[in-house]
């Protein structure tokens, strides 16, 4: 009888954890959004933010790459691919992003929009049928869009407009990458040799010698800040506990989590920066953290057709 509750307790902990990881990383992912508005905000350029994000992280994963070598298991067709869409254009436009408006946007058209543009490119490339639930919440997060580009043009903020546009042309490139990675499985080892290292190889050089540069005319508490969080905190705690809760409590509930970045990147940013959305933005905000979660939740009454995979090599 002493067995039953024990081997409980050892069901349970795992799945605590991943609900801990996934709630860790809502938070990780929230405040880089004000983080990086906040690095915008300051003389630093967009190029200097990704050297600070390509190089520093490089330095940490160097090691790990080249220990486990995942070049080995990867196609050269399939390397550049994943390097290009997580590269220097899909970076520039993030920061480009911040630059021109507010860090809640950066979550509405980013974390919000994906999973609309992931459903299409899957459909695309995949011919995968979207249930009628994610067709529903992919209308309602549409519907949240326009509403935030409505408050945005009630409330007049410039070149918001151009910012939103980076934001979206972003959140394209993440998503052909999460597809990419989905069909062709690609590992966090694979992911760290493309994004991290071959990034830092192709950009870091560039930008030392021809792009403009204002990285000494910020305080080093600044500097550090931005090290610590372009360059680890997101790429690699961030995606560890991604994947440590995709595994423990699954995709859907993970991604359900996720769908509160917008909301808590608004509130943060509020807080932090003072940056305000009008009563139509934050309903907004709202409208599309349930259309997300909409889309998140599992459909157990539809079957998804398997992956058929196609050697590209």
């Amino acid at each position: 009888m002493h067995y039953g509750p024990a081997r409980e307790t050892s069901r349970v902990t795992p799945r605590a954890r991943g609900f801990a990881a996934a709630t860790t990383v809502l938070f990780i992912w929230s405040s880089w959004l004000v983080v990086s508005r906040a690095g915008a905000l300051t003389p630093l350029t967009v190029y200097d933010l990704a050297a600070i994000r390509y190089g520093v992280s490089a330095l940490f994963v160097l090691p790990v790459v080249l220990w486990l070598k995942p070049w080995r298991q990867m196609s050269l067709a399939r390397m550049a691919a994943v390097t290009m869409l997580l590269g220097p254009v899909y970076i520039l436009l993030v920061f480009g992003g911040f630059k021109h408006a507010p860090a809640a946007h950066g979550g509405i058209y980013m974390n919000g929009a994906l999973p609309v543009i992931t459903l299409v490119l899957s459909w695309f490339w995949l011919s995968r049928r979207a249930t009628n639930r994610q067709i529903a919440g992919s209308v309602i997060v549409v519907v949240g869009v326009v509403l935030v580009v409505a408050d945005t043009a009630r409330i007049e903020l410039g070149t918001a407009w151009l910012g939103d546009a980076m934001f979206l042309a972003a959140a394209v490139f993440f998503a052909a990458y999460m597809v990419a990675s989905r069909v062709w499985e690609i590992t966090i080892p694979q992911l760290l040799l493309c994004s991290s290292l071959l990034n830092a190889i192709l950009f870091v050089p560039v930008w030392a010698l021809f792009l403009p540069s204002e990285i000494t005319a910020i305080p080093a508490d600044s500097l550090a800040l931005q090290i610590v969080y372009q360059g680890v905190v997101p790429n690699l705690i961030g995606l560890l506990l991604v994947t440590y809760a995709v595994r423990t409590i699954g995709a859907p509930a993970t991604s359900a989590f996720m769908a509160a970045v917008p909301g808590l990147g608004a509130i943060l940013s509020f807080i932090f920066l003072d940056e305000q959305l009008g009563p139509l933005g934050w309903f907004a905000v709202a409208l599309l953290t349930s259309g997300i979660v909409m889309m998140a939740l599992r459909d157990r009454s539809a079957t998804t057709p398997p992956i058929v995979k196609k050697d590209s090599r």
